[in-house]
């Protein structure tokens, strides 16, 4: 158990001793009760709220792995490392039954283990192992469930993803980045023993050169290996200038695998295209399985090896596309017969798709208004049945959703559980009921307040549409009261947020601030038409749907109108921006980590080959105007607002030189600004906890000068 001590209550437990003190002695001049409600002080055991150093604190639980017989869950125990300021995890197993005892660490440290998963039989469970402070980067390792003694497998110079046990659990694959050879361009003649040249120039040549969070890109591919479950030396299965992408699948007898991947010629120019393919494991045979424009992606086989299910599209060009599930049988040559597709009727992109033990049907993961769920949709009647809710809780920072689900040969799930005042925990589904198995924050929740989060409706002044939406309230709030609002924005553009546990959030309600947070259209989880109305439109009337958001929590009567403020990140950034060029009625904003300028968004961020094809009717020099009217830098002559920009510094989705742009034209305008560089942070800027920290900090601080 952590003990935490904060300065406040350390503060707060010496001056009630000191006001102790004062009563006593004054006890015989009024009535105790009367002493006790002229104290200005709390007693310190009344719940505080949350606070920035609390994030060091927090825990949940990723990739949630059931046993095959379904008694156990293996998973990721996320949480902060204080010292080195990162984020480690160690795995963690519990029974499904929910007794406490059964809740103990499989491995501990200030290391980073991830990716359990279980044999077959049950017997062992492989895992990725990194220890920060030695050589040698993530490794295979594997550890004997009864004994508990574990074995390294690997010994590879790059990070193995995409884990995956044969059916007779002899061998093991799993896709690693491979280095490709290069040649300098040019030669120099050579420097004298001892000369202190400078260091060399880098040629790049590839379109995609560079990528966020990783950095400037070696040349090279994720390819796909296998190793014998015992270790030993392992073996490249593929080869040539593709990725494989995702997990890969075995077939019944071992003799091969499937997988995603982009192996057409133009793969480069056509990000979005992909297909499932077979490699034969003994000769690397490759071939292809799926044939269609469109991406088509994350193979799961039938039980009996008769059936394959998938999730993609049909490309039409458009922002956001709905990816549905298809299934086809495996004719007798190896090769797909005809495929129909499985829940259609769901307007909803459904990934993860897992095949039943019987194989009568798949589980599936979709977002539904905001809320993650895992459906289940019967092969037979093609009935969508939703076994699980509130999904996700892994992104601690703004109500985004995440998290994964597994299934045990006897049809329990396990899955991430999340709600607005707690992250992610495990949770099991057995018989149509819901457990939760752990409960990883209650030591640090059980002494805080946290804001209420109320769900809400409006119709968007400019159509009518319905939108949705969450207010939450601060701590202790009171109806009487007038409170200043926070407008926060999500990203995307096609994404959600939800009615789950945010950490930026909870912290401005806790510094007084009303928050409101939206899915304005062009959102994801409520249909395709409703996310393409911002198709080539954005921003545009998603202005509104906020507006309106507004308008309504004004008019409930708890908001000062004249004390609102406004952030957001990514798309929210572009939101924001767009909305102090739009409207004076927000006393400060913060735009974090947006795009200011489509054109030099387009030709800088690190997938341009995306951006510009699926988003834009065409290049910038074809359809300069397109570009200009959506860019909220061609408003900023009307910006009075005063507007912070923040960014990593290490971004290459959004590049820093965006809000270089923006700050530099509203200094030049004498309108109040800033511009906040974080070191070392990319696109999700709160990677580390102390980023997380300096973010929030400064939002904070910024809106306070202006309250």
């Amino acid at each position: 158990m952590r003990i935490r001590t904060s300065s406040r209550a350390i503060c707060r437990a010496v001056l009630v001793s000191g006001l102790l003190f004062v009563v006593a002695h004054a006890a015989t001049a009024q009535p105790a009760a009367d002493a006790a409600a002229a104290s200005p002080w709390k007693p310190w055991t009344e719940p505080s709220t949350f606070e920035l150093g609390d994030i060091f604190e927090l825990e949940w639980a990723n990739d949630p792995q059931i046993s095959p017989d379904g008694s156990r869950v293996v998973y990721q125990r996320s949480f902060m490392d204080r010292m080195a300021d990162r984020r480690r995890s160690n795995l963690w197993v519990v029974n499904t039954a929910g007794d406490a005892a059964s809740h103990q660490p499989l491995t501990t440290g200030m290391v980073n283990h991830a990716s359990p998963r279980w044999s077959p039989d049950g017997q062992r469970l492989l895992y990725v192992a990194t220890d920060p402070s030695a050589a040698g980067g993530a490794q295979l390792w594997v550890r004997w469930m009864e004994s508990g003694r574990t074995a390294r497998l690997t010994q590879l110079s790059t990070s193995p993803s995409g884990l995956a046990w044969s059916p007779d659990g002899r061998t093991i694959a799993f896709t690693r980045f491979v280095e490709s050879e290069s040649k300098p361009m040019a030669s120099l003649p050579s420097k004298p023993e001892g000369a202190q040249w400078a260091e060399p120039a880098v040629v790049i040549e590839e379109l995609i050169y560079r990528s966020d969070g990783a950095g400037y890109l070696s040349q090279g591919h994720r390819q796909l290996f296998v190793v014998s479950a015992e270790g030993g030396t392992p073996r490249q299965v593929t080869k040539g200038d593709f990725d494989v992408s995702g997990t890969p699948v075995w077939t019944r007898d071992g003799s091969a695998l499937l997988f995603g991947s982009n192996r057409n010629e133009d793969w480069r120019y056509d990000p979005v295209d992909g297909e499932i393919y077979r490699v034969d494991v003994a000769t690397g045979e490759v071939t292809a399985f799926t044939d269609r424009n469109g991406p088509d992606g994350q193979p799961a086989l039938s039980p009996d090896g008769r059936r394959l299910a998938w999730v993609g599209f049909d490309d039409r060009v458009q922002g956001y596309q709905i990816s549905r599930l298809s299934v086809a049988d495996v004719e007798a040559d190896g090769r797909l017969g005809e495929s129909r597709i499985l829940a259609g009727d769901l307007d909803r992109s459904i990934s993860s798709p897992t095949w039943s033990a019987d194989g009568k049907g798949l589980f599936f993961t979709f977002t539904d208004q905001g809320n993650g769920k895992i459906g289940f949709v019967e092969l037979a009647s093609d009935r969508v049945e939703v076994v699980a809710e509130n999904r996700g809780g892994t992104s601690l920072g703004r109500p985004y959703g995440g998290g994964s689900f597994s299934v045990a040969n006897d049809g329990t799930l396990a899955f991430n559980f999340t709600r607005p005042d707690h992250p992610a925990d495990v949770a099991v589904v057995r018989g149509g009921s819901t457990q939760r198995l752990t409960r990883l924050n209650d030591d640090l929740f059980g002494h805080k307040k946290l804001g209420e989060v109320e769900e809400m409706w409006v119709e968007s002044s400019h159509d009518g549409r319905r939108i949705h939406g969450w207010i939450v309230k601060p701590p202790g709030f009171e109806a009487g009261e007038k409170y200043p609002l926070v407008l926060e924005i999500h990203g995307g553009p096609f994404a959600d947020y939800g009615d789950r546990f945010a950490a930026e959030v909870q912290l401005y309600a806790a510094a007084g601030y009303v928050v409101l947070y939206m899915n304005p259209r062009g959102s994801s989880s409520y249909g395709e038409e409703f996310g393409n109305l911002i198709h080539h439109a954005y921003p545009s009337y998603d202005f509104d749907d906020l507006m309106t958001g507004i308008d309504e929590v004004i008019r409930r009567g708890y908001v000062d109108p004249d004390q609102l403020f406004v952030t957001g990140g990514s798309g929210g950034g572009v939101l924001t921006a767009w909305i102090v060029g739009h409207t004076d009625r927000f006393r400060a904003a913060v735009v974090a980590k947006p795009v200011i300028n489509w054109t030099s968004f387009v030709l800088t961020a690190d997938v341009a080959p995306f951006f510009w094809k699926y988003w834009f009717p065409g290049f910038p020099w074809d359809e300069p105007e397109n570009y200009r009217r959506r860019s909220p830098l061609s408003y900023v002559g009307n910006v009075t607002t005063p507007t912070m920009l923040l960014t990593g510094e290490a971004d290459y989705r959004t590049p820093i030189a965006e809000s270089e742009q923006f700050y530099q034209a509203l200094k030049l305008r004498r309108v109040d600004s800033a511009l906040v560089r974080i070191p070392d942070a990319s696109h999700g800027i709160t990677a580390r906890p102390s980023q997380f920290m300096t973010k929030v900090a400064h939002v904070l601080a910024w809106f306070e000068r202006y309250r």
